[in-house]
């Protein structure tokens, strides 16, 4: 399975302590992107200071508007206030859905949390219908499990 290949690599890029953090999330972006043929925009967002909303850290992908995010706006936004994980397999059937690109389908975002706060997350939109299993999550949370390590 494709995840079980990845995970050494994301070790790896977290453990480069030669990168910034940003550099390191970037390459986890990067990483996952070019492995996982329907992953096509792959960023994180953080917790933006003491405010109630997001702030776009390092991603791959389409150029996006949504640079600040508001708790409770949006996929991800949603995931600030929840703390859970969000998988849309259609994002057309949820009403709350910030639509950054009109090829994207569905959504999977997971939160980070380190010493028990949800201080951001990984956010990936995929151009496919319905892709996200439950293996995507168990992945993605193990790298932000990893990430937060770094954070």
């Amino acid at each position: 399975m494709i995840f079980d290949k990845l995970k050494p690599q994301v070790v790896t890029i977290v453990s480069n302590s030669n990168l910034t953090i940003d550099e390191r999330l970037l390459k986890i972006c990067e990483l996952l992107e070019n492995h996982i043929e329907y992953y096509n925009w792959v960023g994180f967002y953080f917790k933006n200071g003491n405010k109630e909303e997001l702030k776009l850290g390092p991603y791959v992908g389409a150029p996006t508007d949504h640079t600040i995010i508001p708790f409770g706006k949006g996929i991800c936004g949603q995931v600030a206030v929840s703390n859970e994980n969000f998988v849309v397999p259609d994002v057309t059937a949820q009403d709350n859905y910030i639509a950054c690109s009109i090829t994207v389908k569905a959504e999977i975002v997971i939160p980070i949390f380190v010493n028990g706060e949800n201080i951001g997350q990984i956010d990936i939109d995929s151009n496919t219908p319905d892709p996200f299993t439950e293996a995507d999550e168990r992945f993605l949370e193990f790298v932000c499990e990893k990430v937060s390590e770094i954070l």
